[in-house]
């Protein structure tokens, strides 16, 4: 346990050095270069080796892992000193804290005697958070920006979201991979840098609390797994942040229904063969399967005067997407425990649990979820007149519904999976709500 925190400290100690960079201009790599050199060649036993030693290393008698993790960073520093160089200081010093003080954070939780695992993502999400947030101060106080006290909501904002995604990367790698994580997260970072957003104090201290308190909940019930968690509280996240509150409950009437509709009756489902897997916790790939067009749709949004696209039309993708998630959700949840499916292409009866097949009970769920998305997103976001608006979105969210239906019974199975069927759905929804805004005249 010692060197486990021993191990997490030098890993902070080396990402620290991030602050440094603009100081240190072309010389911002030398620091890291230098520590992966006196790793890997001089330090190949005793104390040393066996504090740093990540899992497979001692087989190799090499501390691949933490070398790879300087060497990462020594190539993002030199990335950022080039001259003109697309990648900011502060996205390089806010992915590279986050990453090192978010595994001390973890580390330092670790050291209690009984912790589950939502207190280890909540310690290494804190300490990550903690470090980005002065990543980012240190640079920006070196390279002499003013405003830092109004630009703090934007920076607390990519401090989270650094150190969500660094969470939710290494949920997803092995815990020698912190070299994919910290590139991962320094060009996450990058990419909202260059978006520029408009960020509120209210908004992110509503979206940090809201989102987190809904992660545990998640967690508790079961509903998501610790990778699934993460998905949805960073998209989450965004979606308050960048569209606002609206956006926010529209998104997360989703994931609350749709969760606790994957749980109900679970053991009936289950003994019919049409339960979700992992016992009905929702991982990252199902979470990101149902949410990837909704969130590239509030991204759009925030970069509106960039794009030159109205921002209604990315509202009404964003709708038209989330209804459809919610429309398949709720269709294959509740129509699963019924007897008597059809097959959608021929209406032939079929077993339950049968790719493509629908029962009239789990269609008139999936339109009672379409419409509960409409009139959510019809009265909190700005997609024109709400009669119109969620009309669209009720539309788009039953076709969006009947897309994924199609495709289970035609190509789910051998050629594409389960998670590439719902994308295809969501983004088949969001393409029928823009263009029927687009032909009405109320996305302009």
């Amino acid at each position: 346990m010692i060197r486990r925190l021993r191990r997490a400290s030098v890993f902070a100690a080396v990402a620290a050095v991030a602050v440094l960079a603009p100081a240190l201009g072309d010389a911002a790599a030398v620091p890291f270069l230098a520590a992966a050199g006196l790793v890997f060649f001089g330090v190949r036993d005793g104390e040393w080796f066996e504090t740093l030693a990540l899992p497979g290393d001692r087989e190799e008698e090499r501390l691949y892992g933490f070398v790879a993790f300087a060497l990462a960073a020594a190539g993002l520093a030199l990335f950022a000193s080039l001259p003109r160089a697309p990648l900011p200081y502060e996205a390089f010093a806010s992915a590279a804290l986050a990453v090192g003080c978010g595994r001390l954070g973890r580390a330092v939780v670790a050291e209690r005697a009984a912790v589950d695992e939502f207190s280890l993502v909540a310690g290494y999400v804190a300490g990550g958070t903690l470090g980005a947030l002065a990543g980012q101060v240190g640079v920006l106080l070196q390279t002499g920006r003013s405003g830092l006290v109004d630009g703090l909501p934007e920076i607390v904002f990519l401090a989270a979201v650094a150190a969500l995604a660094a969470a939710l990367v290494r949920s997803l790698v092995f815990d020698r991979d912190a070299h994919i994580t910290v590139i991962l997260v320094a060009f996450a970072v990058w990419g909202f840098v260059a978006l520029d957003p408009t960020v509120t104090v209210p908004l992110v201290a509503f979206g940090l609390a809201v989102t987190g308190a809904l992660g545990y909940v998640s967690f508790a019930l079961g509903t998501a797994s610790v990778p699934g968690m993460l998905t949805g509280v960073l998209s989450a996240l965004l979606a308050v942040v960048l569209g606002g509150v609206g956006w926010f409950a529209t998104l997360i009437s989703f994931y609350a229904i749709g969760g606790l509709a994957s749980k109900y009756r679970f053991d009936e489902k289950a003994d019919r063969g049409v339960a979700q897997e992992n016992e009905g916790a929702r991982g990252t790939g199902n979470v990101l399967a149902n949410s990837a067009v909704a969130l590239v749709a509030v991204v759009g949004y925030a970069a509106t005067a960039r794009v030159g696209v109205p921002g209604a039309l990315f509202g009404f993708a964003f709708a038209g997407a989330t209804a459809t998630a919610m429309a398949d959700t709720l269709s294959s949840e509740i129509g699963g425990l019924y007897d008597g499916p059809r097959l959608v292409t021929t209406l032939q009866r079929v077993e339950p649990g049968t790719d493509g097949a629908v029962t009239w009970q789990g269609e008139l769920a999936g339109l009672a979820g379409a419409l509960l998305v409409a009139g959510l997103a019809a009265f909190g976001m700005a997609i024109g007149d709400p009669a119109v608006g969620g009309g669209i979105v009720v539309l788009a969210g039953v076709a969006g519904m009947t897309v994924d239906s199609l495709l289970g019974a035609l190509v789910e199975g051998e050629r594409i999976g389960n998670q590439a069927v719902n994308f295809l759905a969501t983004l088949s929804g969001a393409m029928v709500a823009v263009a029927a805004a687009v032909a009405l005249g109320v996305g302009a």
